[in-house]
């Protein structure tokens, strides 16, 4: 998935995602940045929201139910992997792919997992915490092979 297509989709979702936060325009227009007049040319599909009003509204709405299920249930993640051209560094808890995650390979304990909508890739470590995300598949399987043959240091053994 690239920018411009997160930015359609959340352009395209755009009053769904308002309608079911129950927001106005004006409320939802202020809230993200916008003018209320830039809001209703988005919502009728003659204007694209920007990257910046899309990171907004990902961060602002991020457990908004037409937002996760148009990206693949962690809107903040597919962002981040965007914007930083994938992520390898310890993150936060998941909830360990029950919902939007198709497990791809499993090794000592860590598990790549490819998300079923936005399609990108990323590894758990045994805790279920993210450790990397990326978009390329060669990356993120080579990055999986490398952490998950690593010797276990006495504090991570189980």
């Amino acid at each position: 998935m690239s920018k411009e297509e997160i930015i359609r989709i959340i352009s395209d979702k755009l009053r769904l995602i308002r309608t079911e936060a129950d927001y106005t325009q004006e409320k939802m227009a202020n809230v993200i940045g916008l003018s209320k007049k830039t809001l209703v040319q988005i919502e009728k599909g003659r204007v694209e929201a920007s990257w910046t009003a899309v990171i907004a509204i990902c961060a602002l709405f991020r457990d908004n139910e037409t937002l996760t299920s148009s990206l693949g249930g962690e809107p903040l993640e597919v962002i981040e992997t965007i914007a930083r051209e994938g992520v390898d560094f310890r993150k936060e808890k998941t909830l360990g792919g029950k919902v939007w995650w198709k497990e791809i390979k499993k090794n000592e304990g860590y598990v790549l997992q490819q998300n079923l909508f936005s399609k990108h890739y990323r590894i758990l470590d045994r805790g279920d915490y993210r450790i990397y995300s990326s978009f390329d598949e060669e990356k993120s399987y080579f990055r999986f092979d490398e952490i998950s043959n690593e010797p276990i240091t006495k504090q991570e053994k189980p």
